[in-house]
């Protein structure tokens, strides 16, 4: 099972993601993977580790990820020294998509520049 131990970090990855009905098997040299991630985001998370590993078109993995909630790309938790622009940059790769945040979130956010740790926000599907 050498492509097995070479895609090693990917399954430590949705192990720790908590991906569920995980299934993995290998045929003929090629990995399946299969699972559910919560949202498009740990999808795409899954994916980058795929293709770090084994370049951007692998041909000794085959990987079936489906996306339980398609409603939002992520929810994040707050934790101290977050702001928006910093999430906004994690998630999308540009700080000045904050308000997109911001806007998904006005029942619980009154001002883009206070937020509190613990709070669960709604990354909106751009």
């Amino acid at each position: 099972m050498a492509v097995k131990s070479k895609y090693q970090d990917v399954l430590d990855l949705g192990e720790s993601l908590n991906i569920q009905n995980g299934d993995v098997t290998e045929e003929n040299g090629v990995l399946k993977v299969k699972g559910t991630a919560q949202t498009q985001y740990e999808k795409n998370i899954m994916w980058d580790k795929i293709k770090a590993i084994g370049g951007e078109n692998p041909t000794d993995i085959i990987a079936d990820i489906t996306v339980a909630d398609t409603s939002v790309f992520h929810r994040h938790i707050v934790k101290s020294g977050d702001t928006l622009g910093k999430i906004a940059k994690q998630y999308y790769g540009e700080a000045s998509k904050y308000q997109d945040i911001f806007k998904a979130n006005t029942d619980i956010l009154k001002n883009p520049d206070v937020i509190h740790p613990d709070q669960v926000l709604v990354i909106p599907n751009l």
